[in-house]
């Protein structure tokens, strides 16, 4: 089976910029990103991320109109959502499906998953392609993965992504996890990588050598922290080393792409924050950043002391 490559740019990126992105920006993005090749386009949230933050932008909200505004520019069979169960109602996923949106990703815990399997079955009664994230996966024990990509399955999830959301994955990780869940599921299995060591390209290509066919990548690198995948690496990857993906895939489109975005938002520029680092080193979430002040020595003894390491 072919990758099916995800641009996460609007949604992840969002972390960077309060989710602000200018419609006519967004629009002109997605439209780029179909022609180099993506199969689906993140647009955004519905209604916010983990975590309320306030005056959120079009890509944090994920309203009606906007989804509408993108089916119409790439076409309904292009436009993917991302939600958490506690922020949604039932008259969410009818109103989304309405609107143009056809891939929906429903963000499982591994604690308290229950509400969100309800879900998943809303979706693919409704019609969507419909996957779930697990988030923060380097901090789940392998029964727990086991467990809810199982139960996750069992509800109608077509797909199961690993989210590297500390940025602390191995490459020997990545292929094991990717490894594990197919085996629990029989079902394709996808990678969201974060870059806080400067790992995400080849978290991504172990984990493509062990299995995985989906796969999250921004233009850029753009996304919370230190950033993901970046795209223009991943997809010139995949255009040397794989004939069928090389077949779909435009590597010119992803380079005006980056112009596009460097040009019109300048927090779209790489960047790695010292203290992401720091937590992709222990492992930690991105809530801990704000304690990792100080000089440097002080913020390593912070951060030993928060992940437990004597």
């Amino acid at each position: 089976m072919s990758m099916v490559n995800i641009d996460v740019t609007l949604r992840d990126g969002g972390y960077r910029n309060g989710f602000d992105f200018p419609l006519g920006y967004a629009l002109k993005h997605a439209k780029l990103s179909v022609e180099a090749g993506f199969d689906w386009v993140e647009i955004a949230y519905r209604k916010g991320s983990l975590v309320p933050m306030p005056n959120l932008g079009i890509t944090g909200r994920g309203d009606d109109d906007y989804i509408a505004a993108m089916a119409q520019e790439i076409g309904p069979r292009h436009v993917a959502m991302i939600l958490h169960p506690k922020n949604i109602t039932r008259d969410d996923l009818p109103a989304m499906y309405a609107a143009g949106a056809r891939l929906v990703r429903i963000i499982l815990p591994a604690r308290g998953y229950e509400p969100g399997l309800d879900y998943i079955r809303q979706a693919r009664d409704i019609g969507f392609t419909v996957g779930v994230n697990f988030a923060r996966i380097t901090q789940w024990p392998g029964r727990d993965v086991v467990e809810v990509a199982a139960a996750a399955t069992d509800a109608g999830a077509e797909f199961v992504y690993l989210a590297d959301s500390n940025g602390s994955l191995s490459p020997m990780d990545s292929a094991h996890l990717t490894t594990l869940t197919k085996s629990v599921t029989g079902r394709p299995v996808g990678l969201h990588a974060h870059n806080n060591l400067g790992l995400a390209l080849a978290n991504a290509i172990s984990a493509e050598a062990a299995g995985a066919t989906w796969m999250d990548s921004s233009i850029q690198g753009m996304g919370k922290g230190p950033g993901n995948l970046i795209a223009e690496q991943w997809l010139a990857h995949l255009d040397r080393t794989d004939p069928e993906a090389a077949a779909r895939l435009n590597l010119a489109p992803v380079l005006e792409l980056a112009d596009l975005l460097l040009a019109n938002v300048p927090e779209g520029r790489p960047s790695l924050p010292l203290p992401d680092l720091v937590l992709g080193r222990y492992d930690l979430p991105v809530e801990h950043r704000k304690e990792l002040v100080g000089r440097h020595g002080e913020v390593i003894a912070t951060a030993r002391t928060l992940a437990g390491v004597r």
